[in-house]
């Protein structure tokens, strides 16, 4: 059975929860207000689509390719990013719902993170180099044997890292974010 191939095109408001999306290769496609919730995208591939407006709670990501993908206004929760495809993994996120995401041991160097809501979304062991935290809620977040390096998190709130546990060289934070990296030693700063 050959894989199907789409490119180019736009899908609106279509429901994926309830007719399951064609297994093969999107490229350059556009996912406009769709719902994926609890969809199976296993070994899908997309490559530089956009998803506006989408709903993909708990979606089944085993062996998916995001190449290029961007988000925009989506509903992402609980979604496993560690079990994607890692090869030219790339994602980019715009004031999107990615509470109760995992991201672990994920290589995700450069994204972007704006406007996003990232409430208890796991980081462990992920590469985070150069990322891109803009205006994001990182409450209860879990950085653990993260690699920060060189990531902004000078208008991201609410995270604690800890920088013995993570690498944090050349991460750039405001004054009032510090707090979030002495939260381990349960000191008053005032």
């Amino acid at each position: 059975m050959a894989d199907n191939y789409f490119s180019d095109r736009t899908f609106n408001k279509t429901d994926f929860s309830v007719t399951p999306i064609d297994k093969g290769d999107y490229e350059s496609c556009s996912f406009v207000s769709c719902n994926f919730a609890e969809a199976d995208l296993s070994a899908i591939k997309f490559s530089d689509c956009t998803f506006t407006n989408c709903n993909l709670s708990l979606a089944k990501l085993n062996s998916t390719s995001f190449k290029d993908a961007k988000f925009r206004s989506c509903k992402l929760l609980g979604l496993h990013f560690e079990t994607c495809n890692e090869f030219l993994f790339s994602v980019d996120f715009n004031d999107c719902n990615l509470n109760l995401a995992s991201f672990n041991k994920q290589k995700i160097k450069k994204t972007s993170f704006i406007n996003c809501s990232l409430k208890e979304t796991d980081f462990t062991e992920s590469d985070l180099t150069s990322s891109v935290f803009d205006n994001c809620d990182l409450s209860r977040a879990i950085f653990d044997h993260t690699i920060l390096e060189k990531a902004d998190f000078r208008t991201a709130s609410n995270y604690s890292i800890d920088p013995e546990r993570n690498r944090i060289r050349k991460a750039r934070f405001s004054l009032a974010g510090v707090v979030g990296l002495l939260d381990k030693y349960g000191i008053s700063i005032e």
